[in-house]
């Protein structure tokens, strides 16, 4: 009798959460998704802390013993085998995580995860020019739709999922959780915002970040010590510097694409390619006689932000980085565009009367917006980084960025949803 009154009871009780959940929808789809960006927060936030602690591993030891990067070719031989003997499906990288929240077809490989893990590894620790946010994003989206099936995820769910895996690895990588749940939404499709997605990918790039803390991992911090008074003619320095930033992203994403198609024109045997490219690399710092245009360049950027660097940096770092990235090499392209606009703001600093510091933090978010079409998503992370009082001038500088920059992208399969200027309406690509 008892157990025939508990079954009734727990069947009324069942009976009462369903009719609630119809009644109330979204309580449904917060407690849902608060269970897998928890879920899917934690192995990514652990998996980016591994990453960042064996990558500041990797560089620490390039830069005390300097002569290995004369190894550096046959690091981009190894990447190269890699990738063509066991990576052939997962070579497309980042463009395949979009694909995939356009277009979701078969689970991504979890081999994603380790090859990309490897070939990063592989590239700094022999000195290429490359960052760490694309190996991030790839390592987080293999790891989390490792979940879609067991959770049994409609086609819908899935790309909120991809989005929201997307947001932790930025997030976590960067110590910036709110600029990377906006940068997942972001980069999916530019223009266009899907907001079903918004609540998982907060929840999933602040959970990832925290675990990724909570593993006593170090990011980098950096400081705008003062910021003027917002005037007509400060804001017009800003558009001005804006200008420059975005021609420099515009000019970065098209020729970075270009090189890559003449790499692969011209070396038929994909494991050659970054062989000849780490050559290519290991010339060029002979000649110059510096290896600070190598690997993350996390000094240089610290300098940017405190005293006139040459003005050449910036042109540099993005031929090390082309060429890192272009003919093979593993990585990212985002801390080279941290690199490339904080030494361009510097190099502004000549002509343009705003502090150096600024300058350098307006340029170290506007290259990047201005790359990956994701200016929300910078200022964001520029207010996270260096602080509110800079809000005004680097809004300024990432949307300018972001316009000027064209109908351009770092990442081929990136979806441009709603075009920048009237004259694309036409264009069938755009419709």
């Amino acid at each position: 009798m008892f157990k025939k009154d508990k079954k009734s009871v727990f069947r009324i009780l069942l009976i009462l959460i369903r009719l609630f959940f119809r009644k109330f929808p979204s309580v449904f789809f917060v407690v849902k998704w608060l269970f897998i960006t928890a879920l899917i927060g934690v192995f990514i936030g652990g998996a980016s802390a591994f990453f960042l602690k064996t990558l500041e591993w990797a560089t620490q030891f390039r830069e005390n013993h300097v002569w290995i990067i004369v190894f550096l070719p046959l690091g981009g031989f190894l990447v190269g085998l890699l990738y063509y003997y066991f990576g052939k499906d997962v070579e497309a990288g980042n463009n395949l995580l979009l694909e995939t929240i356009q277009q979701p077809a078969k689970t991504i490989p979890f081999s994603m995860a380790p090859m990309v893990y490897l070939g990063t590894i592989i590239t700094h620790f022999f000195g290429g020019s490359a960052g760490r946010e694309g190996t991030a994003l790839q390592m987080a989206a293999a790891i989390a739709d490792q979940f879609s099936k067991p959770l049994r995820l409609s086609a819908d769910d899935r790309k909120i999922l991809i989005i929201s895996a997307i947001a932790a690895g930025f997030g976590s990588v960067f110590g910036t959780p709110f600029a990377g749940a906006i940068f997942g939404l972001e980069v999916s499709l530019t223009g266009r915002i899907k907001y079903k997605a918004l609540l998982p990918a907060i929840f999933a790039s602040v959970i990832a970040d925290w675990v990724t803390k909570s593993l006593n991992t170090h990011h980098t911090e950096y400081f705008i010590s003062f910021v003027p008074e917002i005037s007509l003619l400060n804001i017009l320095y800003a558009v001005i510097a804006g200008v420059f930033f975005g021609i420099c992203a515009a000019f970065f994403g098209k020729t970075i694409h270009k090189t890559g198609d003449f790499f692969k024109s011209k070396i038929s045997y994909p494991p050659l390619r970054p062989f000849i490219g780490g050559i290519i690399i290991l010339l060029s710092v002979w000649l110059i006689g510096t290896t600070k245009y190598l690997g993350l360049g996390i000094p240089t950027i610290l300098d940017s932000f405190s005293e006139q660097l040459p003005a050449y940096d910036f042109a540099l770092k993005i031929i090390f980085t082309i060429i890192t990235l272009a003919s093979g090499f593993k990585g990212g392209e985002v801390t080279p565009l941290f690199f490339i606009g904080a030494t361009l703001g510097n190099a502004l600093g000549h002509f343009i009367p705003l502090p150096l510091a600024l300058l350098a933090g307006m340029g170290f978010v506007a290259v990047f917006a201005g790359a990956t079409n994701t200016p929300l998503a910078c200022s964001i992370m520029a207010i996270e980084l260096f602080g509110i009082e800079c809000g005004i001038y680097v809004v300024i500088a990432c949307v300018v960025s972001y316009l000027l920059s064209g109908q351009n992208s770092i990442y081929k399969s990136q979806i441009i949803g709603t075009p920048k200027h009237r004259r694309y309406w036409k264009r069938d690509e755009y419709l």
